[in-house]
């Protein structure tokens, strides 16, 4: 690789990559590039980092301190600078498969009736039907065991409520603010990569420790 002058390679890691098995993974897929030109900027996101073989598992950690080594090796002069987190999570998936149909409209009946049955077992924990009939009571001065006009528009607001809450009817969005469903998605979903990455780590330093006790 042709260098004529020291200078830096400007890069950030991704949190997580998705391969196939027994696919390479380069460092344009794991990172963002920012290199003194594009022709270099291209070459070096062609550097292989990872190939990934049977016997190793679902998930892989690559450490910035080996991409730093494969950098070096391709481009000595280069200075590496690395902005974000210090490792990048790669998950081996084989080819999506289709959603299948009937395990879908058996976990949306699941769920719909499950929220049903919780609505209706918290309204019956608050005797919500006597505080609708006394509201009735208090509102008109009289009496109705079944004041349908007040429980029907209730019941109805209660759905238009969560249509609010969720900021979602099927696919449509009411603006681009998440709700708090994708925002516990996502703070699981980030705090399952970094166990994962953590427990990866660990067993990296669990069997360089043993390499290097045999060694020794």
């Amino acid at each position: 690789m042709d260098v004529t002058q020291p200078s830096a390679l400007y890069l950030r890691l991704k949190k997580k990559v998705s391969i196939r098995p027994e696919r390479s993974v380069t460092l344009g897929q794991v990172s963002r590039l920012l290199a003194p030109n594009e022709e270099l900027e291209q070459e070096l996101g062609e550097l292989v980092l990872y190939r990934h073989h049977k016997g190793d598992g679902n998930r892989v950690v690559i450490d910035l301190l080996q991409i730093v080594r494969v950098v070096r090796e391709a481009a000595p002069e280069l200075t590496v600078e690395a902005y974000g987190d210090p490792q990048v999570l790669i998950m081996i998936s084989p080819k999506p498969q289709k959603p299948r149909i009937v395990v879908l409209i058996f976990a949306w009946l699941l769920l719909f009736f499950g929220a049903g049955l919780a609505i209706m077992n918290f309204h019956t924990d608050v005797s919500m039907k006597e505080v609708h009939i006394r509201i009735v009571e208090l509102l008109t001065g009289k009496r109705t065991d079944h004041p349908l006009w007040f429980q029907i528009p209730y019941s109805i607001g209660i759905g238009l409520g969560m249509i609010l809450f969720f900021n979602h009817l099927f696919k449509k969005r009411f603006n681009e603010e998440p709700n708090p469903l994708e925002v516990e998605l996502y703070t699981y979903q980030e705090n399952v990569n970094a166990y994962v990455i953590a427990d990866e780590m660990r067993k990296k330093n669990n069997q360089h420790g043993e390499r290097g006790g045999d060694d020794g």
